[in-house]
C-alpha cells in the first residue's frame, strides 16, 4: 500500500522533524534537488478553489524535474456528470505517481486514499484538516524562531471551521513547552473535540479569549485567520462576525519586539496591508516556505533520497 498524508498525525515528531531538515537543505541547495522527480507525475485535483495550495504543489513538483496534471475545480472533471471520487482516483493513480486532492467535504481525501494505487496527500478537506499547510507553518516557525518548542502562540480568528488552526492545534501538542492562547467570538470558538484530544488529555496550557489586545503582549507568535464565507450556513451570521479582528499597526503597539504574525492567507481584512511592511509579518515568508516543504514531503511519499 502506498504511504498517504491525510493529517498531521500520519507522520511522527522524528519524521516531521526530518522533513523540515530537508526543507531547508532544499533551500540552501536547490540545485541538488532539480532533477529528483525527473518523469515523475504529480496529480492536482482540486474539488476547491485554491491558489497558493495548488500552484505551490504545481512548483515543487516542477522544482524537483517532474510533470504536473489535474484540475483546478470539480466543474471540470467528470464528477460533474455524475461519477463518484473513488472512480475519478482510481482513474488518476493509473496517469499519476502522487495526487495531490482538495476537496469541500471532510473525510474526501481519507476516501480516496481506498482507491488509490499512489500517495495520497490531502490538500485541505473541509473544515477538518490541512496538513500542508501545517507543515508550511511548522517550517516558517522553526526559520522564525529556530525551534519548535517553549513559546506562547496565539490563534485568532476562525477556530471553530479553520483546518489549518486544527490542524496545527493538533501538531504543536506534541512539542514540549507550548502556550496556546485562543482568540475567537464565542461563536467561532475552538471545537471541543480538538480541545479534549490535543489539548485537555495531555494536560497542556490554554486560554480562551474574545479579546486579541489584552493577550498580544505575551505572545511569541501570533497566527491569524480569515471567517470563512463558505463555510456559513446562512449569510447573516458571516456578516455578523467576519469583521471581528482586524490587525493593524496600532493594535502591535504593545506586542513584543520579536513577535511572528502568520496567516494561512487568503486574507479578507483580518491583517491590514499597513502591516506587510513590519518586519513581524512573516506571512509572505511563509507562502515561499510552503513550495520547499512540499517539495521534501513529495520526496519522502515517492522514496525518493537525494
Amino acid at each position: 500500500m502506498p504511504r498517504n498524508l491525510i493529517d498531521i498525525t500520519d507522520l511522527s515528531v522524528e519524521e516531521i522533524d526530518q522533513l523540515i531538515a530537508t526543507a531547508e537543505d532544499i533551500i540552501a541547495n536547490p540545485v541538488k534537488y532539480q532533477d529528483a522527480c525527473a518523469h515523475k507525475q504529480l496529480a492536482t485535483l482540486f474539488f476547491e478553489p485554491s491558489t497558493r495550495t495548488r500552484l505551490s504543489f504545481e512548483s515543487a513538483m516542477l522544482a524537483l524535474g517532474g510533470n504536473t496534471l489535474g484540475f483546478s475545480e470539480a466543474s471540470s472533471s467528470s464528477t460533474a456528470k455524475g461519477e463518484t471520487v473513488g472512480d475519478t482516483i482510481h482513474t488518476v493513480s493509473c496517469y499519476a505517481d502522487i495526487i495531490a486532492m482538495r476537496h469541500p467535504k471532510e473525510g474526501a481525501p481519507f476516501a480516496a486514499s481506498q482507491f488509490s494505487e499512489v500517495p495520497i496527500i490531502n490538500a485541505g478537506d473541509g473544515g477538518h484538516n490541512h496538513p500542508t499547510q501545517t507543515l508550511t507553518d511548522l517550517l516558517t516557525i522553526h526559520r522564525e524562531k529556530g525551534r519548535l518548542n517553549n513559546f506562547t502562540i496565539g490563534f485568532c480568528g476562525d477556530l471553530k471551521f479553520g483546518r489549518t488552526v486544527h490542524s496545527l492545534v493538533n501538531a504543536l501538542s506534541r512539542y514540549d513547552r507550548i502556550n496556546f492562547v485562543l482568540i475567537s467570538p464565542t461563536e467561532l470558538k475552538l471545537p471541543r473535540y480538538v480541545k479534549e484530544e490535543a489539548l485537555k488529555k495531555k494536560g497542556i496550557p490554554y486560554t480562551q479569549t474574545t479579546d486579541l489586545e489584552s493577550v498580544i503582549p505575551q505572545l511569541d507568535i501570533l497566527y491569524m485567520t480569515r471567517v470563512q464565507k463558505e463555510r456559513f450556513f446562512n449569510e447573516e451570521d458571516y456578516l455578523r462576525l467576519k469583521d471581528s479582528y482586524i490587525l493593524t499597526p496600532e493594535k502591535l503597539e504593545n506586542a513584543k519586539a520579536d513577535l511572528s504574525i502568520l496567516h494561512p492567507l487568503p486574507r479578507v481584512n483580518e491583517i491590514t496591508v499597513a502591516v506587510d511592511k513590519d518586519p513581524r509579518a512573516a506571512y509572505w515568508r511563509q507562502v515561499k516556505n510552503g513550495k520547499y516543504i512540499r517539495m521534501a514531503l513529495i520526496l519522502k511519499l515517492l522514496g525518493i533520497q537525494v
